[in-house]
């Protein structure tokens, strides 16, 4: 599957993260690089590396959540994504979104490393500067929900928010 993307005013096709990585502008790539090997070395096992949603994305594939995503299901549940925005970096981590708690490790980790604002969104994290990245966290971040969790973190929350319509 090819996905277009839009960065820093230049479209990007990319058919594997490597192929990604290297259409990027060379003052990311290294970032971009970092972050893959402290995700890919922390992640639980369940977890696969794949493009989604014109990112780098690790999701749950269908042969282990066959359901996939409730919006669309052809889709693997996806878990987490990378990417070089136009004025940032950005982690989206969908355990932070759902888990009030691992978002409170989040921050509180975050705040003991570095003097930074953090600038986060429901599930993003954006880095203005590729310096600014705490490599160290995130990978500790993405080794506290295995994939057996986040499905039943992400089935719990899907089928509340369904329940309460």
């Amino acid at each position: 599957m090819s996905v277009k993307l839009n960065i820093i005013s230049m479209q990007i096709t990319a058919n594997t993260p490597e192929e990604y990585i290297k259409q990027l502008p060379e003052e990311r790539k290294d970032a971009i690089n970092k972050l893959r090997k402290a995700i890919n070395n922390n992640i639980p096992s369940g977890f696969e590396e794949t493009m989604n949603y014109g990112m780098i994305g690790w999701v749950i594939p269908h042969s282990i959540y066959p359901d996939g995503y409730h919006c669309k299901p052809e889709t693997p549940l996806p878990f987490l994504n990378i990417a070089s925005q136009k004025n940032h970096i950005a982690v989206y981590h969908m355990g932070i979104y759902t888990d009030s708690k691992l978002l409170e490790w989040f921050i509180d980790a975050f705040k003991k490393q570095s003097k930074l604002k953090l600038d986060i969104g429901k599930s993003c994290i954006r880095f203005k500067k590729p310096e600014h990245i705490p490599y160290d966290i995130i990978g500790e971040l993405v080794s506290k929900l295995t994939a057996e969790q986040w499905i039943s973190l992400y089935e719990h929350k899907h089928k509340n928010r369904h329940k309460n319509k």
